[in-house]
């Protein structure tokens, strides 16, 4: 005998229908906290919040320059015989550089010493010879005066008494006045070679004159052997053995050993940033990894109209050695420094430049955007001086996959 039907409204049928309802009631709520769990968050490298020292400051390209340059030319022309220094060589003042031909020169000197000894004997001679001689032509002058004033008072003597002619009177008096000149120029002869007389002045004059002419020998001598003036490195050296050359011609160029100096071109929108005094780190880019110490002397009243940018110059007290002329560095100018500062990676601050910067921070897993006031910029860090504290963490820039309620599984960078 068959079964009776089920009724379509019987307690078992409305019992699963029950049952599936509730099967799925549960997996829509599932589906529905899946995405709030830790395991299902989008996985993110995230950045800390810190607190430490930040350091602001200016980065710029710049030159090694000296404070100045030394030219070396020729006094005079003449051909180059020996160039004793390379480029790069250490200078001492005093060393050789360069050597011209000199054997005109040598005769020249040898010939000007010639004329101050022939002067010096014409000097001598005036004290040890003429003088006597002179002082002997008196004498004889003297006594020649007094002989001819004899025969002349005898003559007129017997003239009045009618022996002699008025002829024979006037021949004695020439006589006596001839005597009476030889003696005045005796006398005259004695005094020009007297010390402070003619004769002595103008020797002396000529031993003045032979002694400048030798010293003009020896100085035009001394230009053939071309010195370094100063302690330094040669830097150019523009010629070489057998080479003419004349006076205003460029022959070497040295730097001077002392205080190194730094030339860079900074933007003019950095110049409120800077100040004499700042301290800079710099590095040469042919040496990357040493460092040493700079500080700004000098900036520039003239801005440079074409590139929009202010000279500036650094000293450097300590040069290290592997510096060069025209070497090219990195400058670090440090403008400002925070020792307590809240600092946050650059890359996790969004519209830096505009007038709201904001930050993604994760609280509670989830990411949250939290408006933030900055301050120094340095080292790839900001400071933040409102919204976040140290400790927090945050969403990069470049994760641009996460937005403002995501869940997110932090994850150390």
């Amino acid at each position: 005998m068959a079964s009776p039907a089920t009724p379509s409204g019987s307690p078992d049928r409305r019992s699963r229908l029950l049952r599936v309802g509730i099967v799925l009631i549960a997996a829509l709520a599932l589906l529905a906290v899946l995405p709030a769990l830790p395991l299902f968050a989008e996985r993110v490298v995230v950045a800390n919040v810190d607190e430490g020292e930040l350091l602001q400051s200016v980065v710029v390209s710049g030159k090694v320059r000296s404070p100045r340059r030394v030219e070396l030319g020729s006094q005079i022309s003449g051909q180059v015989v020996q160039v004793l220094a390379r480029e790069g060589d250490a200078l001492v003042r005093g060393q050789a550089l360069i050597q011209l031909d000199d054997e005109e020169l040598q005769a020249a000197l040898a010939q000007a010493a010639a004329s101050l000894a022939q002067s010096e004997a014409r000097l001598a001679q005036v004290g040890e010879l003429a003088l006597p001689l002179a002082r002997e032509s008196v004498r004889q002058a003297e006594a020649t005066l007094v002989q001819a004033q004899k025969q002349f008072e005898r003559t007129r003597e017997l003239v009045a008494r009618g022996f002699y002619s008025q002829t024979q009177l006037d021949e004695a008096r020439r006589s006596l006045d001839v005597a009476r000149s030889q003696l005045q120029a005796a006398r005259l002869q004695v005094g020009s070679g007297e010390p402070g007389g003619s004769d002595e002045r103008l020797a002396r004059l000529a031993v003045d004159q032979a002694r400048a002419s030798l010293a003009l020998a020896r100085a035009r001598l001394a230009y053939a052997r071309i010195e370094a003036p100063v302690d330094g490195v040669l830097l150019m050296r523009g010629v070489e053995p057998g080479d003419a050359v004349q006076p205003g011609k460029l022959l070497m160029t040295i730097s001077p050993l002392g205080m190194t100096e730094l030339v860079a071109q900074i933007d003019e929108k950095n110049l409120e940033l800077l100040a004499l005094g700042q301290a800079a780190r710099v590095s040469a880019d042919a040496f990357p990894a040493r460092r040493f110490d700079a500080e700004l002397s000098f900036i520039s009243p003239v801005i440079d109209a074409l590139r929009g940018s202010v000279e500036v110059r650094l000293r450097v007290p300590e040069p290290p050695d592997y510096l060069r002329e025209d070497m090219t560095v990195s400058i670090d100018i440090v403008t400002a420094r925070r020792e307590r500062a809240i600092v946050v990676p650059a890359d996790t601050v969004r519209d830096a430049g505009g007038e709201q910067p904001w930050v993604l921070v994760v609280r509670d897993g989830v990411a949250r955007r939290q408006p933030v006031r900055a301050g120094l910029h340095g080292d790839g860090r900001v400071e933040i001086l409102e919204g976040v504290v140290a400790g927090e963490q945050l969403v990069p820039a470049h994760e641009d996959t996460i937005g403002e309620g995501d869940r997110v599984r932090p994850l150390a960078g």
